[in-house]
C-alpha cells in the first residue's frame, strides 16, 4: 500500500514508522511482561510516498515501475520492551533502484516475492538484482537493522 506522508498525522515518516513499530511490540509486551520483546516495522520512502507492503501482484507491479531508476530510503524503525522500559529507534538506508523493463517487473512479481515486503522488492532474494547500490545498512534494508539492535539491547539490558 502507499501512504502519503501527509495523511499519515505525523510530520516525518520516521515517526510514522516509529509508531506502528511501537504498537506491535507494546501489544506483545502486555501479554508478556518477563520477555524483552522486540517491534520492527521496514517501509520505503519515495518522495512524499511511504510504500508499505503490496496489497496485491497490481500493486506490486505499479510500486516497482515507479521506483525504476530511483534513490529511495528504506526506513526501519525498532521498539525493545524490557521490564517496563521501552527504547525506540530508526535506521535508514539510501538504496538506488535499477532501471526496471516491464517484463522484468511482471517476471519478478510473478515469483510472488515481492508480495509480503515493503516497497515490492528484496534485496536478499530474486530482488537483489533490482538494486544498483545500497548506502548504509544492508540488514536494514532486509528488514532489521542488526548491528544497531545489538547495539541498544546492550545499553538497554547492561550487557558488557
Amino acid at each position: 500500500a502507499v501512504v502519503s506522508t501527509q495523511s499519515t498525522g505525523f510530520a516525518e515518516p520516521a515517526a510514522y514508522v516509529i509508531a506502528t513499530a511501537m504498537g506491535k511490540a507494546e501489544a506483545v509486551a502486555a501479554q508478556h511482561s518477563d520477555a524483552v520483546v522486540i517491534g520492527a516495522d521496514t517501509v520505503v520512502i519515495l518522495g512524499n510516498k511511504i510504500l508499505e507492503k503490496p496489497l496485491d501482484a497490481e500493486d506490486a507491479q505499479q510500486m516497482l515501475t515507479e521506483l525504476s531508476g530511483k534513490t529511495v530510503n528504506v526506513v526501519t524503525a525498532v521498539c525493545i520492551c524490557s521490564a517496563g522500559a521501552r527504547n525506540s529507534f530508526f535506521v535508514s538506508t539510501e538504496v538506488e533502484m535499477a532501471v526496471l523493463s516491464r517484463d522484468m517487473i511482471v517476471r519478478y512479481v510473478a515469483t510472488g516475492e515481492p508480495l509480503d515486503k515493503a516497497g515490492s522488492f528484496a534485496t536478499q532474494g530474486q530482488g537483489a538484482v533490482l538494486v544498483e547500490q545500497i548506502r548504509g545498512c544492508y540488514n536494514n534494508v532486509v528488514g532489521l537493522p542488526l548491528t544497531r539492535l545489538t547495539q541498544e539491547l546492550e545499553k538497554m539490558l547492561s550487557i558488557p
